[in-house]
């Protein structure tokens, strides 16, 4: 899936040298320290509990299936955030995959999220996928601003979708990114290199 990007890389941030790396078995313990460490309210848009070490288990036999790509934002030898591309092609919609990105507080509004959001999104263009979707609950308006800047739109709200550990609901925002109807507009306009496969 990832032929078009190699790894690891490195990009500078405000927060420092972060090596970006793709996710393997290697890396359980660390990213199990890096979801435990994440505050629960983060969790609430990822359909499962990554923090558990099970589900960061089935999660990790995924990546091996290659149904899902994981990739991991390093500082340091710690995850610091980790950005995934979920797509089935064996489901009614092999065209569209989904990203899901966690950043621990200690590095957000240092370009960390900005940089893994953008080399997520590279990812799924290289994988071909003609649309992109991703979700969060309502109140993460800063997660929200930076996918709206890189072209996604709300499509849908989810009214007291998820259920926090307290047991109050939460409404969850799902964005969508026609990465096909985009790439026809540029090349419309005599743009054709611009969003590449």
């Amino acid at each position: 899936m990832s032929e078009t990007r190699s790894y690891p890389c490195h990009v500078k941030t405000d927060a420092g040298d972060i090596e970006f790396r793709l996710m393997g078995r290697a890396d359980e313990a660390a990213v199990l320290a890096f979801a435990q460490k994440l505050p629960t309210h983060d969790l609430l848009f990822l359909p499962r509990n990554i923090s558990q070490p099970k589900v960061l288990s089935a999660w990790i036999n995924e990546i091996e299936r290659g149904a899902i790509v994981s990739l991991l934002a390093v500082k340091n030898e710690t995850v610091v955030g980790c950005g995934t591309l979920v797509r089935d092609p064996h489901s009614w919609s092999p065209h569209v995959g989904e990203i899901r990105m966690v950043v621990s507080l200690d590095v957000r509004g240092q370009g960390v999220g900005r940089a893994l959001s953008q080399e997520t999104f590279a990812l799924a263009l290289g994988a071909g996928l003609e649309k992109l979707s991703v979700q969060m609950t309502v109140d993460q308006q800063a997660a929200i601003a930076l996918f709206e800047s890189l072209g996604f739109r709300a499509e849908a709200l989810l009214r007291d979708h998820v259920r926090d550990v307290d047991g109050k609901k939460h409404d969850i925002v799902v964005l969508g990114h026609n990465v096909a109807q985009v790439r026809a507009q540029l090349e419309a306009y005599g743009v054709p290199g611009a969003v590449q496969h």
